[in-house]
């Protein structure tokens, strides 16, 4: 059953405590099948092994950042929930894990690929929105964005566990226009696709404020 908070359905602000209560019972859970395998492929697409990966949310680490490390990528996963980047240590224990708020990030490094991957779409639109500009500030010419939304703008909520979990989406025309201010260019746009789980996903590549 859906956990709420008291007469409030789950909010944003409510993520990072959710993940760290259900991070075990997500762990264990969590789809490893690696259907996100064409994604990932999508972003390595023409490059060589060795590349800088750094992973939003990065979770447990499996199976995406999992399969970087197998691939030869040097990984850095970040997530705001502790017991997700303990996990993500037990099971991946070659990628560079970090405890961060993906909002506030400022690692002062560019990566070859930045993922957002079914991390993202938990923030609030005014959050989201300001994640654009960390994206940019972790960016280099080249660097391959890959991100999860909605097909449309919305609100829609899930569980992970027996916790409820928030989950939005700005319109498509709205991550269009926030991509092109912040020097990335559209490569393309998955809404609800079956071949994806059901998943929206985006890509785009980094040319440059």
């Amino acid at each position: 059953m859906p956990c709420y908070y008291g007469e409030m359905r789950s909010k944003p602000d409510h993520i990072l405590t959710t993940y760290e209560r259900e991070a075990s019972v997500w762990a264990e859970r969590r789809d490893t099948s690696l259907w996100e395998r064409p994604l990932l492929e999508a972003c390595v697409a023409g490059r060589d092994p060795g590349l800088e990966v750094l992973d939003l949310g990065c979770g447990s680490g499996q199976p995406i950042a999992e399969w970087f490390v197998q691939r030869g990528d040097h990984v850095t996963g970040v997530d705001g929930a502790n017991s997700m980047i303990t996990e993500m240590r037990d099971r991946v224990p070659s990628a560079r894990a970090i405890c961060a708020d993906m909002r506030g990030l400022a690692l002062d490094q560019a990566f070859d690929i930045i993922l957002a991957f079914n991390s993202f779409f938990h923030l609030s639109e005014a959050d989201q929105q300001a994640m654009f500009p960390i994206f940019a500030a972790h960016a280099k010419a080249g660097t391959r964005l890959l991100f999860t939304s909605g097909p449309g703008h919305g609100e829609v909520w899930g569980t992970v566990g027996s916790s409820e979990v928030y989950h939005m989406s700005l319109a498509p025309t709205a991550y269009r226009m926030l991509l092109k201010q912040h020097g990335f260019t559209e490569c393309w746009f998955r809404p609800d696709d079956a071949a994806l789980n059901g998943h929206s996903v985006w890509l785009a590549e980094f040319t440059g404020a």
